[in-house]
């Protein structure tokens, strides 16, 4: 206080007028002197001070410019997504120049070449410019929009904010660390905050360790099985027609897109999304000394089985096809041939054994080919899968997958007899080493015990293995024990845990 005072004197000598203590002092301090974040002022204008900086003890929120209560402009720049992505495409716009949006709302949706991800505002504002147009490429680290900030507290919303001992006590909450920095967002500690969640406790995923809107929301979702701020709305796929082809006609098989109107002239259209992903996929992929086995599956017994729990699954609200005993006859299968769950380094000097199921089911998009990911199907049911499967089906026809349902597969099966086809040549997904494509169930004629010719439900599985690990005996041991359950799915229930 004596130095507060001793500055004020000093103006007075100089003729300066000074109305009021405080008045005086914030605009001395605002128009005059430049501060850093400590709150220590540095580089006098006036020529009485000799000193090289004057210490104040003034709390910090009292230093503000005109631009910051008027509103400042900042860059929302496109953060990290993860999975070493580092370019999207625009889908879709939700918001133009001039439109009002809060934290949380939602700006664009943006695919990348694994999902789709909707981009959500870190800032309370008004846009006023936008950086794309929808199809363009949006760069990570390159701003998306400019938006002009409301309230004072986002004047640098865009900065870190690190941590340390010394801050206010207005700004001081049970977040902070001693002898630690933790980097987040105003938003992210608010939304910390306001869930009462230690950031100490919060492992973040953002460069050099930041702690992201999403780790906040991943950790809740932990502790209590919930997500917030809330999930955009699910837009079901629209309603199929109902066919009315004679009885006895062939189906005319429907093209996943629209027909292309014949102009007579060639088109040239750049390759991203998730096309440009399978570009690379199996670019790679087909690096990869393929081996590959086939056999059929005689489905009589778990037709029946199938068509018994059905009506148990629907009325649990759980469409119950035969997928989730595939993945689970895969999964007892991986306990016993554990190299088929593992992958092998860049260098073949070191091969991982996976302790997750991981398991993904290709599926088959107006976007193209994506394969969403069952995680640690070894301790689900039945059931559980079954449920799984079907949040997984929703979200992709509703083109909504996030990146943490499409990444992290450590064996995968595509069902191709979904389409039609029976047997296929299955290409391994990197880093996986193996992968299976099932084929559709046929009714075909077989012979029984007795010699006798029955009608059996029959389908067809193709297998592809990474020789480099993977010999064929141990592929067709693991085939014979996949077959197996499914022949005899009773079996299933010993090995269940």
């Amino acid at each position: 206080m004596a130095t507060v005072r001793a500055v004020m004197a000093a103006l007075r000598g100089e003729g300066l007028r000074i109305p009021s203590r405080r008045t005086s002092l914030r605009q001395v301090c605002v128009h005059h002197y430049r501060c850093c974040s400590n709150g220590h002022f540095m580089k006098p204008e006036y020529l009485v001070f000799n000193k090289s900086s004057i210490r104040l003890s003034i709390p910090l929120r009292t230093l503000r410019t005109s631009a910051a209560v008027n509103g400042q402009v900042v860059q929302f720049k496109l953060s990290d997504i993860g999975e070493g992505i580092t370019e999207v495409n625009v889908k879709e716009w939700y918001v133009n120049v001039g439109d009002t949006v809060s934290q949380f709302d939602s700006i664009c949706e943006v695919q990348s070449d694994k999902a789709s991800v909707t981009i959500t505002s870190r800032y309370d504002g008004v846009i006023r410019k936008i950086y794309y147009n929808v199809d363009d490429t949006a760069y990570v680290g390159k701003a998306l929009v400019d938006i002009e900030t409301e309230a004072v507290k986002a004047v640098v919303p865009e900065q870190d904010v690190v941590e340390a001992p010394a801050v206010l006590n207005e700004e001081h909450t049970h977040q902070e660390i001693k002898g630690q920095k933790i980097q987040a967002t105003p938003a992210v500690r608010r939304l910390a905050m306001e869930n009462n969640i230690k950031l100490s406790e919060v492992v973040g995923t953002g460069k050099d360790g930041r702690i992201l809107k999403e780790d906040i929301l991943n950790y809740l979702a932990k502790q209590t099985g919930a997500i917030l701020p809330p999930s955009p709305e699910i837009v079901p796929p629209p309603p199929q027609l109902v066919s009315t082809k004679p009885k006895g006609a062939p189906l005319l098989p429907k093209p996943i897109t629209p027909m292309v109107q014949y102009t007579g002239k060639d088109r040239t259209e750049a390759v991203k999304g998730i096309q440009k992903a399978m570009v690379k996929t199996m670019s790679v992929a087909l690096k990869i000394p393929h081996f590959g086995y086939c056999d059929e599956v005689d489905l009589t017994c778990l037709v029946k089985l199938r068509q018994d729990l059905k009506v148990v699954a629907e009325d649990r609200g759980i469409k119950l096809s035969f997928m989730p005993f595939f993945l689970k006859a895969a999964s007892l299968g991986l306990l016993q041939y554990p190299i088929l769950n593992a992958s092998l380094d860049e260098d073949c000097q070191f091969i991982t054994y996976k302790s997750s199921h991981n398991i993904g089911i290709a599926m088959d998009t107006q976007q193209g080919l994506i394969v969403p990911v069952v995680k640690n199907v070894q301790i689900l049911s039945v059931f559980e899968i079954a449920a799984e499967i079907n949040r997984l089906l929703t979200l992709g026809l509703a083109n909504q997958l996030g990146t943490n349902d499409l990444s992290g597969g450590t064996f995968t099966l595509s069902n191709i007899g979904t389409i039609g086809g029976t047997y296929a040549k299955p290409v391994i997904l990197p880093p996986e080493a193996a992968i299976g494509a099932i084929g559709k169930i046929q009714v075909l004629p077989r012979f029984n015990d007795n010699g006798e010719i029955i009608k059996a439900q029959i389908m067809n599985i193709s297998w592809s293995a990474d020789h480099r690990i993977i010999d064929g005996a141990t592929m067709a041991r693991f085939s014979n024990l996949w077959k197996f359950y499914l022949e005899n799915p009773a079996t299933m229930l010993l090995d269940l845990k």
